[in-house]
């Protein structure tokens, strides 16, 4: 299907604020490219134009080959990550190693699986109040096949008794040298992005439907907004550090990132990238800069208290970037939530991963700058959107009878940039049964069943990335 964008649709640089569209007989803005990525790939990590351009093409296969694995693998899937340019897959068993390498990437069997290290994550995070001030975070770090616990170089006794009080095993964990002092990234006013009461600056993270998410610290639940106009619908921090802003009439959402470099880059979903992939962050203090992904997983303690499920970076930001928006190619990854350093020196910077606040507050990413309903191979049948993670059962919540044997046939036509599931079900008597599903890591999908007669009905997963999506099918 063809969603590529239409001219003029973008009417103002999303970091700048969601403005108020121009007059109709202002010049239409130039349409959003990768050119400011690519810019700035060169600055920050040192990389010639051919060099950024070859990696950011590399590094789109390598997550298209992790996001298939990570299905097809099930429980013996513990993270991929990138090194050197090359896909590295941890994995729990050597069966599954073998189907690794025969997808071209490399395999590392390991002993902890995702659950184990996430488990010991989850402990940590449940005793987060018994953190010594000198333990700045804590992450899953996939290549080591540990948690990683950080800490002051001459607190590390201190560290050490903080694992033991959360009852983890000693040898998933590891203790390292740290000398970070994350904080929230607010106090400097001024510049280009909204503000919030009397004045404080933060910048936006991305369009949703009706308004844009950000950092929750930048502000309270009711709290307004100017430049745009509009009022903090929900927010969490700390624990989370996620908000919900809803803007006034006369704002227009936009899916576009401003790459302070005179254009915008589109934002076509919120897939997930792979530790090692490529990002840049978009705010109103320091502009864009790129980095990688260290970790995901990370949690991080602020003096206002412990956040927990973020993904951490070595992106520079400075205060009043929070709430900006990070990308990795043209799909969403998260909002600046804080971190240690600058960009004059370099630092460390964690990110609010944005598909969780889609799901916290059931919101439709705005994507191509349009936010409209696909059109495509599903044509005029049922509609509706989904956060990532989610699923809705078609038609309607209900179910279809077929009173003959014959072929089911079933299209879906999900949001560009993600990755929807399709699944045809038959009722045994007791339960539902999957007899049919359509599993590609793409946005659309398509299956054919020849089954009898019997109850159907259509289950609809959202496995990565959020919007509005259509179902079309045909029954004997």
């Amino acid at each position: 299907m063809d969603r590529r964008l239409r001219s003029g649709i973008f009417v103002a640089a999303l970091i700048t604020g969601l403005a108020t569209a121009p007059a109709a007989t202002a010049a239409p803005p130039p349409a959003p490219s990768t050119d400011g990525m690519l810019a700035a790939m060169q600055r920050d990590l040192g990389l010639t134009a051919d060099q950024a351009t070859t990696r950011l093409a590399t590094e789109k296969r390598a997550n298209a080959t992790n996001l298939v694995l990570r299905k097809d693998l099930g429980d013996t899937y513990v993270g991929g990550w990138l090194a050197d340019g090359e896909l590295v897959v941890a994995v729990t068993s050597t069966a599954a190693a073998g189907e690794v390498r025969s997808r071209g990437a490399a395999a590392r069997v390991v002993a902890r699986s995702e659950k184990a290290l996430d488990n010991v994550r989850f402990s940590l995070d449940r005793n987060k109040l018994r953190a010594p001030k000198t333990v700045p975070g804590w992450y899953v770090d996939t290549p080591s096949n540990t948690v990683v616990v950080l800490s002051r170089a001459d607190a590390t006794a201190a560290a050490w008794r903080f694992v033991r009080s959360a009852g983890v095993p000693e040898n998933a964990v590891r203790v390292v040298a740290s000398d970070e002092s994350p904080r929230p990234l607010i106090d400097v006013v001024g510049g280009n992005a909204y503000y919030i009461g009397s004045g404080t600056r933060c910048s936006v993270g991305f369009s949703v439907q009706g308004g844009f998410v950000t950092a929750g610290h930048c502000g309270r639940t009711g709290a307004t907004t100017t430049q745009p106009s509009g009022r903090f619908a929900g927010s969490s921090f700390p624990g989370n550090d996620y908000a919900y802003v809803q803007v006034n009439a006369g704002n227009t959402p936009v899916g576009a990132v401003n790459n302070y470099a005179g254009g915008r880059v589109a934002v076509a979903g919120s897939q997930d990238a792979a530790v090692g992939s490529t990002v840049c962050r978009s705010g109103s203090t320091t502009g864009w800069h790129c980095g990688s992904i260290q970790a995901r997983n990370a949690s991080v303690t602020y003096p206002e208290g412990t956040i927990t499920g973020l993904i951490r970076t070595n992106v520079c930001a400075e205060p009043g970037d929070s709430g900006g928006s990070l990308v990795a190619g043209s799909q969403a990854q998260g909002v600046t939530s804080g971190g240690s350093g600058n960009c004059r020196s370099g630092g460390t910077t964690f990110f609010q991963p944005v598909n969780e606040i889609l799901q916290a507050y059931n919101l439709t990413l705005v994507t191509d700058g349009g936010g409209e309903p696909p059109g495509g191979e599903c044509e005029g049948s049922i509609t509706g959107n989904l956060a990532s993670g989610a699923s809705a059962i078609q038609p309607n919540g209900g179910y279809y009878q077929s009173t003959g044997g014959g072929a089911h046939t079933g299209c879906l036509d999900g949001p560009s940039g993600t990755d929807f599931d399709l699944y045809l079900q038959k009722w045994n008597g007791a339960s539902w049964t999957d007899v049919a599903s359509a599993t590609s890591p793409n946005p659309d999908e398509t299956l054919t069943y020849n089954g009898t007669a019997g109850y159907y009905r259509y289950r609809v997963h959202a496995y990565s990335g959020s919007g509005t999506y259509t179902l079309g099918y045909t029954r004997p």
